[in-house]
């Protein structure tokens, strides 16, 4: 993967693949990574990490890895993140794999804007009657 940063935005290619522009964003004390509008990727306290799925999780586990835990949430403080693991530390020397666990991420991400979401069922609210 080639970077080259120009205010926010960075310009990478995956070698041997094609081009994308990656843009950064700053979220909730951590930077949002993304590309093709879709966030990909964040960085919290130096460390990246990677958006996952079921399929790419036990890659992750493989590599001793660990889920990202957002020590500032209001209601769940501590609790594992089911869509970021943190990048792999070998992935930081090798930019060619880096790019491939990159792209995976990618496409991952790609495909969960394409899926339907399955939204809570608001649960009935009591209704009042009035008195007659």
């Amino acid at each position: 993967m080639v970077a080259d940063h120009q205010g926010g935005q960075y310009q990478a290619g995956v070698r041997g693949d094609r081009e994308f522009s990656l843009g950064v964003k700053r979220m909730f004390g951590g930077i949002g990574i993304y590309a093709e509008g879709l966030m990909f990727g964040l960085v919290f306290d130096g460390v990246i990490y990677l958006r996952v799925d079921e399929t790419s999780i036990p890659g992750f586990e493989r590599e001793g890895s660990a889920p990202f835990v957002y020590p500032l949430a209001k209601n769940h403080p501590g609790r594992p993140s089911r869509h970021f693991w943190r990048l792999p530390e070998r992935l930081y020397d090798d930019p060619d794999e880096l790019a491939v666990w990159a792209g995976r991420a990618l496409a991952i991400a790609q495909q969960r804007k394409g899926s339907p979401r399955g939204r809570a069922k608001k649960k009935p609210t009591s209704k009042k009657r009035p008195a007659d």
